[in-house]
């Protein structure tokens, strides 16, 4: 039985990587400014006598999903990267193999 080809369009795999790595550079810096914005809500709670309090935790409960789904597009974009060298590196080991 025949083994089926293995093939990738290298630059269309490259394309999502760049992609995912800037949706985790994007959910990052909201990260970032939401952390920010959650502290400056928290010293307003005070001055607005309890009314920031509620988006403070709102926006509390929302930061560290956005943070964790950045670090899952970084993880997306290493994965594909690594699948591109193994494929390049894969395609020429092997074809030392038989020169």
């Amino acid at each position: 039985m025949a083994s089926p080809d293995v093939s990738m369009n290298i630059p269309d795999v490259e394309s999502m990587a760049k992609t995912f790595d800037t949706m985790a550079d994007v959910a990052k810096a909201i990260s970032k400014a939401l952390k920010i914005i959650i502290t400056t809500l928290k010293a307003m709670a005070f001055i607005s006598m309890g009314a920031t309090t509620a988006l403070e935790q709102f926006l509390s409960r929302i930061q560290p999903r956005i943070e964790k789904l950045g670090e899952k597009f970084e993880e997306l974009s290493g994965d594909l990267d690594g699948a591109i060298r193994s494929y390049r590196d894969g395609d020429n080991t092997g074809s030392q193999r038989f020169a």
